[in-house]
């Protein structure tokens, strides 16, 4: 009698997990198409069509991977908003990331490179509380008073910054930045991003972990003095 009710307890218990796991399926699935269908035609991979915005925000990342190479990700970035500067698609950048301490910065580190590539220095705004993608684009709005934005980041990363910034209401493009593609894992790590993505702004209603004081951003327009 009781071999007999373990097993169909463990049969409930199997049961509940496959049908566990059949819904994170189904949920995981739904959200991704979510994300991209409603975001595909406000992402540009061609800079003639992308409509013109004061100001791009470069979406952090390290400069370095993990075997200590140079990120083609990061670097990749770094180019598109240089392009898109220099064609005028742009007029200020904000480069958003994490500074979790005094060896890893990454808004001084692309602010760095931009400036090596010739974008004035004060048409470079860092944001330093660019936790993750969340962060960044609701600061833009938050702190920085933007309505109107040209996200710059790779392909694969621009569905889910666009879909954040469509929530917060905000009139949001996104170029994508040359790179190699994400591999399986960065892949599947933005899979799961993008389902969380969807929880933090539908069902938990997350914030930016920090916010502070309104900053304004100085747009130099052509001709203008600095």
């Amino acid at each position: 009698m009781a071999n007999l009710r373990l097993k169909r307890l463990r049969r409930r218990l199997w049961r509940g997990l496959w049908t566990a796991l059949l819904l994170g399926a189904l949920l995981t699935l739904l959200a991704n198409r979510w994300v991209i269908n409603s975001t595909d035609a406000y992402v540009y991979t061609n800079w003639a069509l992308l409509p013109e915005n004061d100001v791009g925000l470069v979406l952090g990342t390290s400069p370095y991977t993990r075997g200590g190479k140079a990120n083609p990700h990061f670097y990749g970035r770094i180019e598109a908003a240089v392009q898109l500067y220099q064609i005028g698609k742009i007029k200020h950048i904000i480069v958003s990331g994490a500074n979790p301490d005094e060896t890893y910065n990454e808004p001084r580190q692309m602010r760095k490179e931009l400036v090596k590539a010739g974008i004035p220095e004060n048409v470079i705004t860092m944001d330093f509380a660019g936790l993750r993608t969340l962060d960044s684009v609701a600061r833009a709005k938050d702190v920085f008073g933007l309505n109107r934005l040209t996200i710059i980041t790779q392909e694969y990363h621009c569905y889910r910054a666009v879909f954040i910034g469509k929530k917060l209401d905000m009139r949001v493009a996104a170029y994508a930045a040359p790179g190699p593609g994400p591999s399986f894992q960065p892949y599947a790590r933005e899979v799961a991003a993008r389902v969380k993505a969807v929880l933090d702004l539908f069902v938990f209603f997350t914030r930016p972990k920090f916010l502070g004081e309104p900053q304004n951003i100085d747009i130099q327009r052509p001709g203008s003095s600095t």
